[in-house]
């Protein structure tokens, strides 16, 4: 019987961050990363970093929800970027590295809305979760030097002091939910 798939889109920060996060779980059968959220048609990767079209860079998940489950994807989301700086993770800065949940469905929407409500209700000290949860508009796929960028540059700068230590937090908190090989 074949598997019925379902979509997620998620923004946290720099896509090529996101976009190895999500590939290395198991479920997960397909991350593109790409823009939403903005104003204009089929934006370009320079135009969404001006700052001036209102995209955000986003990874287009689809995955399996019998392995992994959309809370589950919502807790790697939430555990792999910071949810409480806006417009900025690291030293990537502009309302197009905001965080956000671009939602799919009405479920999808209650369920990221109420993970938000439960995390900032038990987080008694720290900064407020400032992660919006928006329905998703038009998706574009980014230009294909973007697609796949981690695993087609693991010796690049960026990858080596940006994305690597990301990816081993990841490893280590979330181990039991990565794909084997």
């Amino acid at each position: 019987m074949t598997p019925v798939l379902e979509s997620a889109v998620f923004g946290g920060g720099c896509f090529w961050c996101t976009e190895a996060v999500f590939t290395m779980l198991k479920g997960v059968t397909k991350v593109m990363p790409g823009y939403t959220g903005g104003q204009i048609e089929n934006p370009t990767y320079d135009q969404v970093c001006s700052g001036k079209t209102g995209h955000v860079e986003v990874v287009h998940i689809t995955y399996d929800p019998s392995i992994v489950p959309y809370k589950t994807l919502l807790t790697i989301f939430f555990g792999s970027h910071d949810p409480t700086t806006p417009n900025r993770q690291g030293n990537d800065v502009g309302t197009q590295y905001r965080s956000v949940v671009f939602y799919t469905t009405p479920e999808q929407k209650a369920e990221a809305e109420q993970f938000i409500s439960d995390i900032n209700a038990s987080a008694h000290e720290g900064d407020p979760i400032v992660t919006t949860v928006e329905p998703l508009g038009k998706f574009y796929e980014a230009e294909d030097y973007h697609q796949n960028y981690f695993a087609r540059n693991k010796g690049a700068s960026y990858c080596q002091i940006v994305i690597n230590p990301k990816l081993q937090h990841v490893v280590e908190e979330f181990g039991a939910l990565l794909k084997t090989t």
